[in-house]
């Protein structure tokens, strides 16, 4: 294993030492610095970039060709870390301590070490480990807090007011589906310069707001929970697949979220998000597609076709069928079918 040692800030400086460690050169445009990873020790780059009031984001696309520590060792009151893991799995422990917590992929952590002790964190060889870390130094960010901190809670209140880092804090769990798209952007806006430096401001602040936001959402009680994480985007999924395959005998959206291992509101938010609709709106969806489908390939009753999309009532699906096409079934069927013979 190597390690390397940082013993600078704001984050320019963090760049120039890592190069320095690397023992190769960064660039630096419009006050983002970045570094390539020299061949001799694996691939990809780290990129970082200091904002006003002590705002700042420094972003690892590396695969090492052995086990790697970066130690950020300053004598200094260290940044308030926000780590996001979006590829791979990396380490992170504080410098007086021999605790050592793991963060793997759609993980993040809120980390804070005390007085002046500093951060390490671990990368594993052959792994892609992208992570992203929005930092804060509290001081300088004291001066943006023109607002009360009421509405963070107090963990938050005192984390953020802890600008001579009395103590220690660390908190992980999975990122929401929200963060993932916001951190998304910030490697997929394509301009340069002031433009960049602006709209990366603006995200990181959003990704800010997003991270309280899950913090307070990730203090309720499981069922009550909200907000998707990025992790469950596939169990979405898997209802939906669900919903399809027994669309002729459907059960409650309860039974559905408790099937795929999700509350009913991460379920709706997670369609919302998906498919841009309510689970009931997509059930719906479903059914009508379905319905023109026997309606003009099959020979099937209204009655059958009733029973196949899941509905218990005939005079009920020629309801809401009129409702959509301004067309009972058997008026669509029958315009249609008399339209294929033409």
């Amino acid at each position: 294993m190597k390690i390397f040692h940082v013993h600078s800030l704001p984050l320019a400086e963090v760049i120039r030492d890592l190069a320095e460690a690397f023992n190769t050169n960064y660039d630096h445009s419009c006050g983002e610095y970045f570094l390539t990873i020299p061949p001799d020790i694996g691939k990809g780059f780290i990129k970082g970039m200091n904002f006003n009031d002590g705002l700042g984001l420094i972003y690892y696309d590396c695969t090492f060709l052995e086990d790697i520590e970066l130690h950020f060792i300053v004598n200094h009151v260290h940044p308030l870390k926000f780590l996001y893991c979006l590829d791979g799995s990396i380490s992170h422990r504080f410098e007086n301590e021999t605790l050592t917590h793991t963060i793997d992929q759609y993980q993040n952590a809120v980390v804070s070490s005390s007085r002046y002790n500093g951060h390490v964190l671990h990368f594993k060889k052959d792994f892609r480990n992208y992570i992203s870390s929005v930092e804060i130094s509290r001081r300088e960010f004291k001066n943006k807090m023109e607002c009360e901190l009421h509405s963070m809670g107090k963990q938050l209140q005192d984390l953020f007011h802890d600008v001579e880092a009395k103590s220690s804090f660390y908190y992980d769990g999975f990122y929401s589906f929200k963060i993932a798209d916001l951190i998304a952007d910030t490697q997929t806006f394509m301009h340069e310069d002031f433009l960049r430096k602006i709209y990366l401001e603006g995200v990181v602040y959003h990704i800010l707001a997003e991270q309280i936001l899950q913090y307070q959402d990730d203090s309720k009680d499981e069922g009550n929970r909200i907000l998707l994480r990025r992790s469950e985007i596939k169990l979405i999924e898997k209802a939906a697949t669900l919903i399809e395959n027994e669309l002729s005998d459907l059960e409650t959206i309860d039974v559905i979220a408790s099937k795929i291992g999700l509350n009913v509101n991460k379920l709706q938010e997670g369609f919302k998000i998906l498919h841009k609709m309510t689970v009931n709106q997509y059930i719906q969806k479903l059914r009508f597609t379905l319905a023109k489908n026997l309606l003009l390939n099959t020979d099937l009753s209204m009655s059958e076709i009733t029973d196949r999309i899941g509905l218990s009532s005939k005079s009920y699906f020629s309801k809401i069928f009129k409702e959509h096409y301004n067309l009972t079934p058997s008026e669509f069927r029958a315009k249609h079918l008399s339209f294929k013979k033409h």
